[in-house]
């Protein structure tokens, strides 16, 4: 029968996303898919690409995620904790909320509040020894979409000390999946069509979690709405210390990661071209003007940022290929 997985919150557009991916998977067998509003309802009447996919969504609750040999947590930020705690230590979970991703307590009640829940080992596997780490852990913290698309983008330079660490700025483009599939007046197709928006400007709960990921001391991240379903687009800025080649450093710290492209030079990145896959697309240059170093980043927000990220780390928790199941090639147009 192969792995037994289930999803917890699969009514979403990440929960949605991990039940396709997961239903074409070669080692993964789908036996759950839980809901709150949604439960008792037919998968596909819910989710109409999924159309075949003969499963009813049942409520959520530890037991009747308890059989299944590793379970995707796709909830809202601070309702995977109390859930997670009551699931046998025996079954592997990857979060994809934010609950277990901070180490800093003080940092959680900041910019989430309430109780933090503490940490689990994060899920970001091209950051360096992080593959070994996340294939012995039985909890996997998965990671931010915006936290994806900057991270990848920022942490080899800091690490190399090609730029500083106190002086990153981000300005950041998001589909509209990314606020999730609840009603919501400011989602509604007439607001978000011919319009680009900032939101949680100077305040977005991501930041301490691409600080602790990346090595950055200071950074400034101003997020934007754009009208489209799906997509990050990042601009990461950094001041350079002059002594090492920025492209070179992502060259060398990519050169094996199998979902991770650094564009020939003069190809920028954009949304479409990952599109439905589990690939970043990354550029860098220097500023003509400032001589900051800039570096552009595309992500598939419910791919490399929710749902293709959660089915890597999984992949490497249960011993497979981290590729199983996962393309690293968009759908165009």
């Amino acid at each position: 029968m192969g792995i037994r997985v289930a999803v917890a919150g699969a009514s979403g557009y990440a929960g949605g996303e991990l039940l396709r991916l997961l239903a074409g998977h070669p080692e993964f067998a789908l036996t759950t898919a839980t809901a709150h509003s949604q439960a008792g309802r037919p998968v596909a009447a819910v989710h109409p690409q999924l159309a075949g996919l003969d499963l009813v969504f049942a409520a959520t609750d530890p037991a009747t995620l308890a059989d299944a040999d590793l379970v995707f947590l796709a909830l809202p930020h601070g309702q995977s904790a109390a859930l997670a705690a009551a699931l046998p230590g025996t079954v592997r979970v990857v979060d994809l909320g934010a609950d277990h991703r901070l180490h800093d307590a003080d940092a959680w009640a900041r910019y989430y509040g309430g109780a933090h829940a503490g940490a689990w080992t994060y899920g970001l596997p091209e950051l360096p020894g992080r593959r070994a780490e996340i294939a012995a852990a039985h909890r996997v913290a998965n990671t931010g979409c915006y936290a994806v698309a900057t991270t990848l983008a920022l942490a080899p330079l800091i690490a190399a000390g090609a730029v500083r660490p106190d002086d990153v700025v981000v300005v950041a483009a998001s589909g509209t999946s990314g606020a999730g599939r609840a009603a919501k007046a400011h989602l509604l197709g007439s607001e978000v069509m011919g319009d680009l928006s900032p939101y949680k400007v100077g305040a977005h709960q991501h930041v301490p979690e691409i600080k602790q990921a990346s090595g950055a001391t200071g950074l400034s991240l101003t997020p934007l709405l754009a009208p489209m379903p799906r997509g990050i687009l990042a601009t990461v800025t950094a001041v350079p210390t002059g002594t090492v080649d920025p492209r070179a450093v992502l060259a060398q710290a990519y050169a094996d990661a199998p979902f991770v492209h650094l564009l020939p030079e003069g190809r920028w990145p954009h949304t479409a071209a990952t599109a439905g896959s589990n690939s970043a697309h990354l550029q860098v240059t220097v500023d003509v003007d400032t001589g900051r170093v800039i570096v552009v980043s595309a992500i598939d927000n419910l791919g490399k940022g929710a749902a293709g990220q959660a089915v890597q780390n999984a992949n490497l928790m249960v011993g497979l290929p981290e590729t199983t199941g996962l393309s690293v090639f968009g759908v165009a147009p």
